[in-house]
């Protein structure tokens, strides 16, 4: 884990040095959606869906697992834009491998999701924003040959930075607190929920 947090550190040290080079790129072919956009500055504003992968950990209420594991999935959203201000809305859809077993228990979150907004500031091609809003997913509970899942809703809330590579591409790099709420499940005889951290990175084509 500490080599992939290092990885997204070093990830974002390089975007600083594309977005160096970058500068000089004709960005203004999304102008058209942009506000107060100055002439030839790069473009957030308008649509964009692209995909991400990641690094999930996290802990379960009233139980001793820890899951954790890789996820990947995609995202879809909308950017407004008045000069350095970006604001938008984003909602993307997770696979994970993210599981852990503890004595009889077996717990793992095979799949989440979230619904955003965005706000954040650009300079030119390098973008620094703040997100949060609803959450849900599943959390899978197994022991002794049974199984029981929930699908819960929660909250989210992180903070990332976007790289603007080429007119239409982007890189970014992202971290989510996710918090599921609990539910009660009968094998355990308990509340049991998830909350987890995800690292992940992932590109976005901007139409």
């Amino acid at each position: 884990m500490n080599r992939f947090v290092a990885g997204a550190v070093a990830g974002i040290a390089a975007g600083w040095m594309v977005s160096a080079h970058a500068a000089d790129l004709p960005y203004g072919s999304r102008a058209p959606y942009t506000v107060n956009q100055p002439l030839n500055a790069y473009s957030w504003a308008g649509p964009y869906l692209g995909g991400n992968l990641g690094y999930a950990w996290g802990t379960v209420d009233n139980n001793p697992t820890k899951p954790s594991g890789f996820s990947g999935g995609v995202q879809g959203g909308y950017n407004w834009q008045t000069g350095p201000i970006v604001f938008g809305v984003e909602g993307d859809i997770q696979a994970t491998g993210a599981n852990d077993t503890f004595a009889p228990w077996k717990f793992s979150n095979p799949w989440f999701g979230t619904v955003r907004g965005r706000a954040g500031y650009a300079v030119n091609n390098v973008l620094f924003y703040g997100t949060g809003g609803l959450a849900f997913g599943e959390l899978l509970g197994e022991t002794f040959g049974l199984s029981e899942s929930h699908t819960t809703a929660g909250w989210t809330l992180g903070v990332g930075v976007e790289f603007g590579l080429l007119p239409n591409w982007s890189a970014k790099v992202e971290y989510l607190y996710v918090d599921l709420a609990n539910s009660p499940f009968t094998i355990t005889g308990a509340s049991n929920g998830i909350q987890f951290g995800v690292v992940r990175a992932g590109v976005n084509y901007h139409f």
